[in-house]
């Protein structure tokens, strides 16, 4: 394939980089798929490459792989062999490295197969790295964690925008940009959507406040109460009614290191919002802010009140 024509592809998602595979994989051969050593395979076709002579592509997104369901597959690999080939790229060494298809070609080392039905094709390292991304991202059961980090490693290690991220996914850009949002999130709240405990919708309606310990508090709610989505946007829609008008511009003092880390220390002990003022006497004020009455009642509780 040309330089042109894999930029090309490039542009039009996973199914147009693996363009020729559905043509491939159903065109009828004589014996089988040839099995080839590791130095006579043939580039841009489907061959039979052996199972030690492929590396795992150090920049695959997916880590996490659920050894029942890789042993299920391994079991009726045994019994029908791959069904669909992975897709490596030849090395300079010889060797081969994956683009797509690792649970198979893991399965398949479980299964004991001394080879594998592979579409070797050729791509630089950037290429062959973003049509691994963009092949995690076709899997059925990301969840929205897992595609918001994609999107992010498409922006930032392919130096794509989120509009050539939309084009490439064939989505609309907000619908990139939601997803992207979710990563401001903070670990607790992303670890419960990663998790399937919080759902995506929860999660942006959570996303609407705009304090750190106050996302908690109503996930906190959220997980404790069983809330729905439209109560939780509720409930975020009366915390933000909650917010004091703005005065008359006075000149902000910033608070000092020390003090700062107080105010953190205190925030993160009571899992609220706190405010240390200090005046330049060193008089000062501290504000616990709380969001219900059962808030209040837990944060007098962490008080020993």
């Amino acid at each position: 394939m040309s330089q042109i024509n894999k930029k090309s592809a490039l542009g039009k998602g996973i199914r147009a980089l693996l363009d020729n595979i559905d043509e491939e994989i159903n065109a009828p051969k004589e014996g089988g798929v040839p099995a080839v050593s590791g130095q006579n395979s043939s580039i841009n076709s489907i061959s039979r490459v052996p199972v030690d002579q492929v590396d795992v592509n150090p920049k695959q997104p997916r880590h996490d792989f659920d050894m029942q369901a890789l042993q299920e597959l391994a079991d009726s690999i045994k019994l029908h062999d791959i069904i669909q080939p992975i897709t490596v790229v030849k090395t300079a060494s010889g060797r081969y490295q994956l683009i797509s298809g690792e649970r198979r070609w893991r399965a398949s080392k479980i299964a004991g197969l001394n080879d594998i039905p592979a579409y070797v094709r050729t791509a630089d390292s950037q290429e062959m790295h973003e049509m691994a991304l963009l092949e995690n991202l076709q899997r059925e059961n990301l969840n929205a964690i897992e595609i918001a980090m994609s999107y992010r490693r498409l922006m930032d290690e392919c130096d794509l925008t989120q509009e050539q991220v939309a084009d490439r996914m064939k989505k609309e850009r907000s619908t990139v940009a939601n997803f992207l949002r979710l990563l401001k999130l903070p670990p607790d709240i992303q670890k419960a959507v990663r998790d399937k405990e919080l759902t995506m919708g929860h999660a942006r309606a959570i996303i609407g406040l705009e304090h750190i310990d106050q996302q908690l508090y109503v996930f906190r709610e959220t997980m404790s109460r069983g809330l729905s989505v439209r109560q939780v946007e509720q409930m975020v829609k009366d915390m933000g009614s909650d917010k004091p008008q703005k005065e008359t511009a006075k000149p902000i003092l910033k608070l000092p290191p020390a003090y700062k880390r107080i105010e953190d220390n205190m925030a993160s002990r009571l899992s609220t919002r706190v405010k240390l003022d200090r005046k330049k006497n060193g008089k000062g004020s501290i504000l616990i802010e709380f969001y219900s009455d059962e808030d209040l009642e837990r944060i007098m509780d962490k008080m020993s009140v």
